[in-house]
């Protein structure tokens, strides 16, 4: 029996990949909503409030009836501090300084619902990373693929390399813990 297609309300090519990669049907159809609102000192308050507010702007754009949504966010933490996308590469650059040589956690929130299910899941990826090397972390920034990136970092990209452990799903660093959506898609 074939899947049905869902909605996923985000821009995010990694996400879409997730899903292109373990066969989900989907439209992506991104909705606007602010982060710079939110006031939070904790990851996983911010991304569930992130979440939320991406969830209420899908509910008033589109019927969950006719595609199930599915909204998501991400939030990258490291040495106590959360480490939102970056402003300019300065801010990215202390941005990765941050997490160079450090226990870098990403923490993904997502809200799957349908006229059957509502899910809520809040996971966190911890990864341990050994120093960046000065002149690839000068390319990366100066590539601008930071850009757009919680934490302007990429662990399936420039970090991969840097990376000594791992604990937890890939897939929720890159912004979708889908290994915990499959099981409830109809």
């Amino acid at each position: 029996m074939k899947k049905q297609t869902i909605r996923l309300c985000s821009q995010s090519p990694s996400r879409a990949l997730l899903l292109s990669n373990a066969g989900v049907d989907f439209v992506q159809s991104p909705v606007g909503f602010d982060e710079e609102l939110i006031i939070s000192d904790s990851p996983k308050n911010f991304v569930y409030q992130a979440t939320v507010g991406k969830y209420e702007a899908a509910l008033k754009a589109y019927d969950y009836h006719e595609l199930p949504l599915l909204c998501a966010d991400t939030v990258v933490t490291s040495q106590g501090k959360i480490l939102r996308k970056a402003r300019d590469i300065d801010d990215a650059r202390q941005t990765l300084l941050t997490q160079s040589g450090n226990i870098t956690s990403i923490v993904s929130c997502m809200i799957y619902k349908s006229s059957k299910l509502e899910l809520i899941d809040i996971s966190t990826t911890d990864y341990i990373f050994s120093e960046f090397d000065t002149e690839e972390l000068e390319a990366y920034l100066e590539s601008g693929e930071w850009k757009g990136k919680a934490g302007a970092c990429m662990v399936e990209g420039f970090c991969k390399p840097y990376i000594k452990e791992v604990k937890g799903y890939e897939s929720c660093a890159m912004g979708l813990s889908v290994e915990k959506l499959l099981p409830w898609l109809d």
